[in-house]
Order: C-alpha cells, then sequence, then structure tokens
C-alpha cells in the first residue's frame, strides 16, 4: 500500500517541525518545505530517508511551483498539506509601523498560503484530501500593536472558508487551527527581549500555561485524519481558553 504524502511548510522549526514529526509517526511520507534549504533537508534526515527536504519561499510563485511538481515527481500524489510558513512583525505602535513591514508580513502570510493551496490542489485532485491552514489568536481577536499579523491571520481564516465551499466537491476539506501562545524558539525570543510578559500571559491563560507545539501537531493531525472527515471550513482554537476567557483579570485559577 502507498503511504500517504504530507506538506508542510515552514517546517524546519517550532510548530512546523512538531506537525512533520506527528504526520511521520502516522505512517506518512512528509515533505518538509522551508525557506532555508539546509535546514529542510537536515530534518527530512532525521525522519528518515523516505522522507523529503525541499527549500521554497512561499511567497515566490515560481518556488511553489516547482515545489509541487517536485512533490508530483517523487510522490506521485499528495494528501494532506500544512500552510505554516509565516514571519512575526514588530510589536510597535501602529504610529511607527512601517508599511514595507506591513506588506511583507501580509504577503508571507497571505499569498503564501494562497499560493501554496492553489498548487497543490492541482494535486490533490486525483484522490482528494485535506489542507490546514495556520490561523493565530490575533487573528479572532484585537492583540495592540500587532497590526500586520492580526490582518494576515485573520485573512487566513476567510480564505480556510472560502476554500472549504469551493473545494468540498473535489473531496478537498480545508480547516485551520489558531494557535494561542506557544513555547516556540520565536515566542522565547519574543519574551527574551522584552516584547511579551510570559508569566503575564500565563495568568491570561486559562489553562495556566503556554501550549506545546506537539500540541497543536496533534490537533492539525486530527483535522487531517479520517476522524474529521466530515470536518470543513473550521476555525479551531488550539489557545488553553484564551479566546473563551472574557472575565475581568486572570484567567488562571488556582483551584
Amino acid at each position: 500500500m502507498t503511504a500517504p504524502v504530507a506538506l508542510v511548510t515552514g517546517a524546519a522549526d517550532g510548530i512546523g517541525w512538531a506537525t512533520a514529526r506527528a504526520f511521520a509517526d502516522a505512517g506518512y511520507r512528509v515533505v518538509l518545505a522551508d525557506l532555508r534549504a539546509e535546514a529542510a533537508a537536515a530534518r527530512a534526515r532525521d525522519l528518515g530517508p523516505e522522507h523529503i527536504g525541499v527549500g521554497c519561499n512561499v511567497t515566490v510563485e515560481a518556488d511553489v511551483v516547482a515545489m509541487l511538481e517536485q512533490v508530483r515527481r517523487d510522490c506521485g500524489r499528495l494528501d494532506a498539506v500544512v500552510n505554516n510558513a509565516g514571519i512575526g512583525s514588530p510589536h510597535l505602535p501602529t504610529t511607527d509601523q512601517r508599511l514595507d513591514e506591513f506588506e511583507r508580513v501580509l504577503h508571507t502570510h497571505l499569498s503564501g498560503t494562497f499560493l501554496v493551496s492553489r498548487e497543490a490542489r492541482k494535486l490533490m485532485a486525483a484522490q482528494g484530501g485535506a489542507m490546514v491552514n495556520i490561523s493565530s489568536i490575533a487573528g479572532l481577536g484585537g492583540l495592540p500593536r500587532r497590526n500586520a499579523y492580526g490582518a494576515a491571520k485573520a485573512g487566513i481564516a476567510a480564505m480556510t472558508r472560502s476554500l472549504a465551499c469551493e473545494w468540498a466537491a473535489a473531496g478537498i476539506r480545508v480547516n485551520a487551527v489558531a494557535p494561542g501562545y506557544v513555547e516556540t524558539a520565536l515566542v522565547q525570543k519574543l519574551a527574551a527581549d522584552g516584547s511579551i510578559d510570559a508569566a503575564k500571559l500565563r495568568r491570561r491563560i486559562p489553562m495556566g500555561r503556554l501550549g506545546r507545539p506537539e500540541e497543536i501537531a496533534a490537533v492539525i493531525l486530527f483535522l487531517c485524519s479520517p476522524a474529521a472527515s466530515y470536518v470543513t471550513g473550521a476555525i479551531l482554537c488550539v489557545d488553553g481558553g484564551w479566546m473563551a476567557f472574557a472575565d475581568a483579570g486572570d484567567a488562571a485559577s488556582e483551584a
């Protein structure tokens, strides 16, 4: 039996790397794509010889087309796509934000998700499959100073619903996860440079802690699995209760 194939973008670190491992453990052949080709290749080697590392800038149309052509040539099919590639945005007051930085964040998240989804759809048409896009609590609620990132993640949520409705008849399910704050290298860097207060964040989360990349990956894998066969167009929060909390004061309880 031919193993199913999963493509994960931004796969060299953080949620992307945890997701690639989860799919490999579930029996998928994984194509790990990252802007850093050498890092993607190294991660693929860590998973095993059947997995593939690919360098790709998801904002460059020619790169994305070439990547999906490589998937077609080397794997012959595509069953799952995880649009995880993205970048952070400067934590600056709106009046200090530059247009080129704003546009770069939107272009990376929105254009990248659009291009990979569009090209992957052509390869998935033969057998159907599932896509999961990475939104964020920043795209569902208001986070001060996060204009570009929030707008990009809100756009991904809207794109997810649109694609889900358009491609359902082709047997392709499209969902998104909206993570809260997750213990990744990026979040650790933000905490180290003072951009975020990790202790304050933990108090704001009803579960009292940040998420782990593996917890986000597990939900992504579920959404791509037969167990989620009737789920499409959903935006699933994986945030420890962040979006559910609407009271004043700290959310985490000592009880």
